[in-house]
């Protein structure tokens, strides 16, 4: 059988989705996970966009193993340069350069002819292969590309040392008919393609990435590009669960297998719905918490006498048959790590300290701690927060109305302690205005969610916000079994993601 390689993007192009800006911390520890659920390829960011990119792409090269670690690169030699120093410390480093090359793109993003990209884009990978041993091109906006001229640009890739060639929906435009046509002309007009992996990299704007992406496979591609979740640009990538659990299930039908742990399939969502604040809708495929109910009473009887009458797969096959992990009052600090390690958290040093003091804490009110609880404070603590505000204490002061009034304390370690209070309609609405205050950071609250971590009196509440920082929203997430306390820890990280876009500390006007 074909094997078809699963290209994560979830660091790079999942990245890129509003709101969401993850911390060094964060995105190794999503790494990790990745590497767990035995991904063959992670790209793992854009060093030339940033230090911290750049830094988070190196400690993954030199610290995740088993999966190859990608830096993307514009056909620019400096990005080209720093993907290479970035990723060179992995045992399987690889560099992917890329450029727009429909007549759109050339035009009025790059400012420039066919001529000029068609040289520019073998000199580019020439010098990217001789550099890395393993080097992918990507045509940015293929599909909405002159096939000849694609082909005459996929050849020169080809010529110039690529080893993988990537062809990307980049705006999700394309329809699976029309897609799986498109390849198959492309791999007749350049023979070269038969030698190299063809690799598929679609968004899902017209709701078909998916299936785009399965098309792709059909016709011969042996890598397909996908993001956890989903997440990515717009209206976001080919999801990772839906592709490899369509791949694996049909395994009759296309006739490939990959080599994925789809058991870890449910802990690597879960995961990066905490990281990002990006909730997975109730009945997403694969991974929603709908995904294998019934609720008609036709179904429940079918299923009672034979799962097979409505399941197409098992619940273990992703690994969404529920934990039994649970934790008491008096488990240690061992426990813990073991118990977070089995639920795909690798935490150490401070940030292991934080999530005890946290479990205790939780622990003091609850009989038993779940394994959504502990979840739930390691995606809390994990890249909490160096450099960063962080919410000491707050209180509402006082409620007359609909009126309250609420005092905070918030530290930064760059910038001291800073204290205030303010009003507003409500305790919530009172904590964020003295947010503002006290960071002299003004946001303007667009979205605000409150869930429970599980159920019963006891159950920590998540909220998730989503906040206005100078016409950009940022994503925030909170957890604690005080309501408030939740927003308000959720308002100062969706602070912080939007302070750690920024360059410098210039943003503290103190």
């Amino acid at each position: 059988m074909r094997r078809v390689q699963i290209f994560d993007t979830t660091l790079r192009d999942g990245e890129q989705s509003p709101g969401i800006s993850l911390s060094v911390e964060e995105k190794v520890e999503i790494a990790h996970q990745l590497a767990r659920l035995a991904v063959d390829v992670i790209e793992a960011g854009f060093p030339i966009t940033s230090e911290g990119d750049f830094e988070s792409v190196s400690r993954i090269a030199s610290e995740v193993k088993g999966p190859t670690i990608a830096g993307l690169a514009r056909i620019h030699d400096a990005d080209i340069e720093r993907a290479w120093e970035a990723v060179k410390w992995s045992e399987r480093p690889r560099i992917h350069t890329f450029v727009g090359t429909s007549d759109l793109h050339i035009e009025h993003q790059m400012r420039s002819n066919r001529e000029d990209i068609l040289e520019r884009t073998g000199e580019a990978v020439r010098l990217a292969s001789s550099l890395c041993s393993d080097v992918e091109f990507s045509p940015m906006d293929a599909t909405r590309t002159d096939i000849g001229y694609l082909a005459e640009i996929v050849a020169a890739a080809v010529e110039a040392g690529a080893d993988v060639i990537n062809i990307a929906d980049t705006v999700g435009y394309t329809t699976p008919a029309e897609f799986a046509a498109f390849l198959k002309d492309l791999q007749e007009r350049v023979p070269g393609l038969k030698d190299r992996v063809l690799s598929v990299h679609c968004h899902d704007d017209l709701g078909m990435a998916v299936a785009n992406s399965l098309a792709g496979v059909e016709v011969g591609a042996t890598q397909v590009e996908v993001a956890v979740n989903g997440i990515g640009e717009r209206a976001g990538n080919a999801s990772l669960e839906e592709v490899v659990m369509a791949l694996v299930t049909r395994g009759d039908y296309y006739g490939v297998e990959v080599g994925t742990n789809t058991r870890q399939l449910a802990n690597t969502s879960r995961l990066v719905s905490n990281m990002t604040g990006y909730e997975v809708p109730p009945n997403k495929a694969i991974v929603g918490r709908n995904a294998f109910l019934h609720e008609s009473g036709i179904h429940q009887d079918g299923v009672l006498k034979d799962r097979r009458t409505f399941e197409i797969m098992k619940q273990a096959d992703v690994g969404l048959e529920g934990s039994n992990i649970f934790l008491g009052k008096h488990s240690g600090r061992h426990a813990l790590k073991e118990a977070l390690e089995e639920l795909g958290y690798t935490v150490e040093g401070e940030v292991l300290k934080r999530a005890f003091q946290r479990f205790k804490e939780i622990a003091d009110h609850k009989k038993t701690v779940t394994a959504a609880d502990l979840e739930a404070i390691a995606a809390d603590e994990v890249g909490s927060f160096e450099g960063k505000f962080v919410l000491e204490s707050f209180r509402v002061v006082a409620a007359t109305g609909r009126q309250s009034r609420a005092a905070v304390t918030i530290s930064h370690e760059n910038h001291g302690t800073f204290e205030a209070e303010a009003e507003g309609e409500g305790p919530v609405d009172a904590v964020f205005n003295a947010i503002d205050s006290a960071t002299n950071i003004k946001g303007r609250l667009t979205d605000f969610r409150i869930d429970a971590v599980t159920g019963g009196k006891d159950a920590l509440g998540e909220v998730r916000v989503m906040v206005e920082f100078e016409g950009r929203e940022y994503a925030g997430r909170g957890l604690s079994q005080d309501v408030v306390e939740a927003a308000a820890r959720a308002y100062v990280r969706a602070v912080n993601v939007y302070a750690g876009s920024r360059v410098g500390a210039e943003w503290v006007a103190r």
